[in-house]
């Protein structure tokens, strides 16, 4: 009989050569047990018996820098559980157990050598929870949706310690199934990843390879098997939390409401409870987020409102699902969003009405204070992504003193925010639907709020997405709308403001209704693309949005009436080759349109970035725009004429392995005909001292120049017509930003931030806008010449005075725009975490700020105005905050 054994094991070995991706892309599965003794404590050491119930698993394959190879050092763990956790064991096994690189940190910031757990205990191949560890112990969580979008703001209650001995080191875990979704089955099928990292080989290897080049990564997951009669459990967690808070700044003898001090101590509620175990309702009472760190200093000449990221805890965590983004990518239309959550408990908007020459002084809130607000948020069996928000802050009040006589005037109404947002997995998580929701509801009290703000703000929005071809391909649409209703008075100011300026003259589809009580505006995105599964990627994609859009009130909008197409490709080599580990190059092209075709914007940009085999890296890139036409430029005139613009920008950074580490970045940028240009120099300096202690710096310093520069609008009633003025503006920047950060345990860090901002704008060659299309750039504008403009400063007012016709009277003047800001902004952060979900909060921040209007820049003086001359502003607060488990 012939004996056919030998033939088809060598066809199996040819087969497994010649098709080694298909191999590796087969499903990998872990079968755990339930725990029948005692279990384990967590300690880093698995010295008890209990984790002798289960085989070790390995078996772990090189995703970077090498896909498919065999990593340099070998990782096994080990997974149990009982009715209440999971229990996990690591062992990361190292030939140099000296060189295992145990650096300290805070939480998420992962640093050093490291080990990750991913479960995807939906099993919907879209969502996962992460838990990681480094050599040091310090935890990292994140949170994953859409999958591949991650979440480090996520925080759950969990239990890690780590140990290192002669074999590498050992994370031992405790993860509470509180902390996990799932739904209620009798056997269970999760997705399920290990990771490990090697610092100082940068090095990342897994059980389940999946290529860095993947089209998405939760549904390549492998599967953990074994679990049974579980039953899904719903967090219960209240936290109080008790603050005090001392603030010292200078003493104003005339006015009583600057004595010098304030003490102001508060009391509040954070909850997380489980509704079912796929839905979490987080709630907070009278929050305070006195630990958050000042947003960083800036000037800002634009018409644009400046985007800031969320910082509070609250708002950050879970954010995904409370987003509609309006447009992918990172451009300047990609901050537009239908939810901000920076609107809420914002610096109030309304200025109060006093008189500060007469003798008056006004106490002027500087956030508005949120009353209370929750969040519901999870993701059903079936499913369907719920999250819901609701925000309530109070009505704030300036108090006004007028020689004793105190009055009272509303800065900001009391205010309701309301999102929502639903989406639904179809086509076995290929196909998405969802939808969204704000509202924005004020209590206008008075006529003068009435007359200046919305009364009410609806924004929605649908979008869909489809992948195929395992996930290499998709198509996705988004729509938005909005409707915000007020008084013709508001709804004026709305029209005649940025984004909107409908007063423009030569808009042609736009005008001016004084009769209007509502505006109502849509837009939306439409893309189509390649996502990874080779080494080429590419998008196309066209946005638009109607001159009525309107997404400020509890959302993000920089700019309307518009259509913009884009398409990108990008190559990404992930092995090493040549002389390079990696190696990225990107090229894209972009034309923009008003909403009625015409005109807006055309260019495109080629960028890169490699990392050589030292370990180094350079980036750079450069983008060329042709002749644009701004809309926005003079502030509700006709649109302006810009020649093209050229952009360059480059870095180089050392070896991120070493104890002491740099990047350097220039970037700049020039006008045609040299009209305007910029310069911009940045060094990012780190210092690993310790494994505990660490120390940065990014010192950055940029040139302005722009010959065509905002100055103000002039009415001229005499010939009933608007002078646009502008000037040349010389403008030089300084900034820094420090930080050190010293971990006395994983659980006990000291952090100190600091911000030094020193920016001045000088302007001359003041100049109008005759003809903002011309071709030629000179004639566009009449230069007033310096004869005939003078500066004339007065106690009360310093102002330019225009003798247009020459006449040697003078016809109309302008407030000086010359300027100083110098700003220092700092943070010092004493934080344990005593116990998990339990912290004490020891802050002490401190804000400098000095204005000018000289324009003259000069670091010395300017810093030492700063430092000798401006009063600090201090803040000492202590937060103790303890978490009951119910």
């Amino acid at each position: 009989m012939l004996n056919l054994k030998p033939k088809i094991v060598n066809l199996i070995l040819l087969f497994c050569l010649i098709f080694p991706n298909y191999i590796l892309a087969q499903q990998k599965s872990y079968e755990t047990r339930q725990i029948s003794s005692t279990p384990p404590h967590i300690d880093g050491i698995l010295s008890e018996n209990t984790w002798n119930d289960i085989e070790w698993e390995d078996n772990f394959t090189q995703v970077y820098p090498y896909e498919q190879k065999e990593p340099s050092q070998q990782t096994k763990f080990k997974i149990l559980y009982d009715n209440d956790n999971l229990y996990v064991a690591i062992k990361a096994l190292d030939s140099a157990p000296d060189s295992i690189e145990k650096r300290m940190s805070r939480r998420d910031e992962f640093s050093g050598d490291l080990v990750e757990i991913i479960f995807d205990s939906y099993h919907d191949k879209l969502t996962a929870f992460s838990f990681s560890v480094s050599a040091a112990g310090v935890k990292g969580d994140e949170a994953v949706t859409n999958n591949g979008n991650w979440d480090s703001n996520w925080d759950p209650i969990w239990y890690v310690k780590t140990s290192i001995d002669n074999e590498g080191w050992v994370a031992e875990m405790r993860i509470p199934l509180t902390q996990l979704r799932f739904g209620k089955n009798d056997e269970y099928v999760w997705g399920l990843q290990v990771n490990r990292y090697i610092f100082r080989k940068d090095e990342r290897s897994s059980w389940k390879f999946i290529s860095p080049t993947a089209s998405g990564y939760v549904h390549n997951f492998g599967e953990l098997t074994g679990i049974k009669n579980i039953i899904p459990k719903k967090q219960k967690d209240l936290t109080p939390y008790a603050v005090a808070k001392y603030e010292s700044y200078q003493r104003q003898s005339s006015n009583p409401f600057a004595d010098g001090r304030d003490f102001s101590p508060s009391v509040g509620l954070d909850g997380k409870i489980g509704i079912t175990n796929n839905l979490t309702l987080d709630f907070t009472l009278n929050p305070d987020f006195g630990q958050v760190e000042a947003d960083p200093s800036e000037v800002n000449l634009t018409t644009f409102e400046t985007y800031f990221s969320e910082k509070r805890a609250f708002f950050i965590e879970g954010k995904n699902i409370l987003s509609h983004q309006v447009l992918m990518g990172d451009s300047e239309l990609s901050q537009d969003n239908l939810f901000y959550s920076r609107r809420i408990g914002r610096r109030p908007t309304q200025y109060p009405d006093f008189e500060p020459d007469s003798g008056e002084y006004a106490k002027i809130p500087d956030n508005t204070t949120i009353l209370g607000a929750f969040k519901l948020t999870g993701k059903t069996p079936k499913g369907l992504s719920i999250g819901i928000m609701e925000s309530l802050t109070q009505e704030e009040n300036a108090n006004i003193d007028d020689a004793g006589e105190r009055r009272e005037q509303i800065v900001e109404p009391l205010t309701n925010y309301f999102v929502a947002r639903v989406e639904k997995d179809l086509n076995q998580s290929n196909t998405q639907l969802g939808g969204m929701i704000t509202s924005t509801n004020r209590n206008l009290s008075t006529e003068s709020l009435r007359g200046n703000m919305i009364n009410d703000a609806y924004t929605g929005g649908i979008n869909f997405r489809h992948h195929w071809k395992d996930k290499t391909y998709y198509v996705d649409f988004n729509a938005v709308f909005s409707q915000v209703n007020g008084s013709k008075e508001a709804i004026t100011r709305l029209q005649t403001s940025s984004p909107h300026y409908f007063q423009r003259p030569d808009a042609k589809n736009l005008s001016v209704d004084s009769n209007r009580t509502s505006l109502e505006g849509f837009g939306g995105t439409l893309a189509a693309g390649k996502n990874g599964n080779g080494k080429f990627s590419f998008i196309t994609w066209l946005t638009w949005r109607s001159p009525g859009l309107n997404l400020n009130d509890v959302g993000f909008m920089r700019r309307n009436d518009e259509i913009m197409e884009v398409v990108w490709v990008g190559f990404n080599q992930t092995e090493p080759f040549l002389f390079f580990r990696n190696a990225n190059i990107n090229v894209n092209q972009w034309v923009g349109l008003t909403y009625d075709l015409g005109h807006r914007y055309h260019g495109g940009n080629i960028n890169g970035h490699v990392q050589y085999k030292n370990y180094w890296c350079t980036g750079f890139g450069i983008s060329r725009d042709g002749n644009s036409i701004s809309t926005e430029t003079l502030r509700g005139g006709p649109a302006l004429v810009y020649d093209g613009y050229t952009n360059y920008w480059g870095h180089v950074g050392t070896d991120t392995r070493k104890k002491v580490r740099f990047v350097a970045m220039y970037s700049g940028g020039w006008r045609d005909y040299r009209t305007a240009k910029s310069r911009n120099y940045a060094l990012s300096a780190e210092l690993q001292i310790s494994d505990a202690f660490r120390l940065s710096m990014e010192p950055s310093y940029s040139t302005n120049y722009d010959e065509i520069a905002y100055v103000g609008t002039v009415d001229i009633d005499s010939i009933d017509s608007e002078r646009y003025i502008r000037g040349t503006l010389n403008q030089k920047t300084t900034a820094m930003t420090f930080r050190f950060t010293y971990n006395l345990s994983p659980d006990f860090t000291i952090q100190f931030y600091a911000m030094p901002f020193i920016s001045a704008g000088k302007y001359d060659d003041f100049k109008y806008i005759s003809n903002p299309k011309a071709e030629e750039y000179k004639d566009r504008y009449i230069s007033y010449g310096d004869e005939f403009v003078r500066n004339e400063i007065t106690e009360d007012e310093n102002l330019y005075f225009a003798d247009e016709d020459k006449d040697e009277n003078d016809d109309y003047s302008f407030g000086n725009p010359n300027f100083n800001v110098m700003d220092f902004n700092s943070n010092f952060v004493l934080r344990w975490e005593y116990q998990p979900g339990s912290s004490l909060y020891l802050v002490w921040s401190q804000n400098r700020n000095k204005h000018k209007n000289i324009g003259t820049y000069s670091f010395t003086d300017d810093s030492g105005d700063l430092i000798r001359k401006t009063y600090p502003y201090d803040v000492f607060l202590i937060k103790f905050s303890y978490r009951f488990g119910l």
